[in-house]
């Protein structure tokens, strides 16, 4: 008898969890925002706050009607199909910024036994644009967000082998499912150095560049900043228009606009082939520009680096990937009397950053050769005439990861490549992921360099 009311106590007892994602990625004042939750609690509680330089609580309610729903197996592809639990609209008083959703549940275990204290707690972000765009500061961050979801495996799958079910690669993937993304490794670490130096950020998201192409004329400078690696044709062509009439860009980001994706569901989702762009139907049609794979691939024709100045077949890892793992970090200088250094009293041959090592994980470069003792680039790669390299650090890719492209020279080794040009607008590019770490870590050099290019390109 005993041993019966046990199994079916332990029957009683299921998981506490919540998760949800909103219906888009980024609102404005105004906008309702539509909370589509899942949970195993009768009821859950909801924290909102903007993280920048502080951790800012805005919003909270206890004691809201939670339900549960089904996970379908094409989750990672096609999202979760959940209703909304909870609708919200936009105080005019939100400031731009990044928001995170903190989601609460809490019981006491079994009905009969494990009679626990549990709790619950999942996470969600959104993106509140600007109400005016343009109006408070002239210097716009779109966040990495295809990134995000390129990423993410929530459902089994993502764009990548490594961490999915069975060691199986998606093609697709679905904003419509629980998506954290990496905002605190690089964003938040620049947005908050940024705040308290007292600059002005509206934000937006990658799809924004893509569907809200009418953002950009507002705005001097459109930054790129950390792993911003998935670009849809539409964000390219946006951006490259704005540059060309005048806008600038800082790519204080490495792997940039390194795989093309096509949207679908009007931006809810992202499609890339990558290694596997053989089995894209795009492939088999008699228009290859819109082929999913890496854009300095020769079918697609449309290196990064005509856009960036650099790009990830000259480049590669450094402290990452079993490359360079004793690498210094460092960048080292070329070119110190450049506008880019000024205040930094470095001289020619010096390094900076290697404390918090900025060159690292990945990063983009170019070909050049030494005239002088000075590297310049050959622009056969698609880097544009007048692009001045600053600093470089050696990187190189892991075999694993380029060795599928037929256009790949084996065995080679690169360089990150800081640098600039102007065309239009002008161009800069830190060429890393991780220059961000080097404001984090108060590093006066990458300070000074940062502070140089904000403030001569939001003018």
């Amino acid at each position: 008898m005993n041993d019966n009311l046990l199994a079916v106590s332990e029957r009683q007892i299921r998981p506490l969890y919540i998760e949800g994602y909103t219906n888009q990625l980024s609102y404005q004042p105004g906008d309702e925002i539509e909370f589509h939750l899942s949970t195993s609690a009768s009821q859950y509680s909801l924290e909102i706050a903007r993280v920048g330089a502080d951790y800012e609580v805005i919003w909270q309610e206890k004691d809201l009607p939670g339900a549960a729903y089904p996970i379908p197996e094409d989750a990672s592809s096609n999202g979760c199909y959940w209703p909304a639990r909870f609708t919200l609209r936009i105080p005019d008083t939100w400031k731009s910024g990044y928001y995170v959703a903190k989601m609460k549940v809490a019981d006491t275990g079994s009905a009969f036994s494990y009679r626990n204290n549990r709790t619950a707690e999942g996470t969600l972000f959104f993106v509140v644009r600007a109400a005016q765009p343009g109006h408070n500061t002239k210097i716009l961050i779109q966040l990495a967000t295809n990134s995000y979801n390129a990423y993410n495996n929530w459902g089994g799958f993502s764009l990548y082998a490594f961490h999915g079910r069975s060691n199986l690669q998606g093609h697709r993937v679905s904003f419509n499912r629980p998506l954290t993304g990496f905002f605190s490794n690089w964003e938040q670490p620049f947005v908050a150095w940024a705040e308290r130096n007292g600059y002005v950020l509206d934000y937006a998201t990658n799809t924004d560049i893509e569907f809200h192409p009418e953002l950009l004329q507002h705005y001097k400078l459109v930054l790129s900043v950390g792993h911003d690696e998935y670009w849809s044709a539409g964000m390219r062509d946006n951006l490259e228009a704005f540059i060309n009439n005048g806008g600038n860009a800082a790519f204080f980001s490495g792997n940039s606009v390194c795989w093309q994706v096509r949207s679908e569901e009007a931006g809810r989702a992202l499609v890339c082939w990558k290694q596997f762009y053989n089995q894209d139907p795009v492939y088999k049609t008699d228009d290859l520009r819109s082929l999913s794979t890496l854009w300095s691939h020769h079918l697609v024709n449309r290196p990064e680096n005509q856009l960036t100045g650099v790009g990830f077949l000259y480049g590669g890892y450094h402290l990452s990937h079993g490359q360079f793992m004793d690498g210094s970090g460092e960048y080292h200088v070329h070119r110190p009397d450049h506008w880019v250094f000024q205040g930094t009293g470095l001289k020619q041959g010096d390094s900076f950053g290697g404390t918090d090592t900025i060159v690292g994980y990945e990063c983009d470069g170019c070909e050049f050769l030494l005239e002088d003792g000075l590297p310049v680039p050959t622009h056969q790669d698609g880097t544009p005439d007048g692009f001045t390299i600053l600093s470089t650090a050696p990187v190189r890719w892991h075999p694993d990861d380029c060795e599928w492209y037929q256009g790949w020279e084996r065995g080679r080794t690169g360089a990150a490549t800081m640098g600039i040009y102007t065309r239009g607008g002008t161009v800069f590019t830190a060429a890393t992921t991780d220059w961000s770490h080097g404001l984090q870590g108060n590093d006066a050099v990458v300070e000074s360099i940062t502070r140089n290019v904000l403030n001569r390109l939001s003018e």
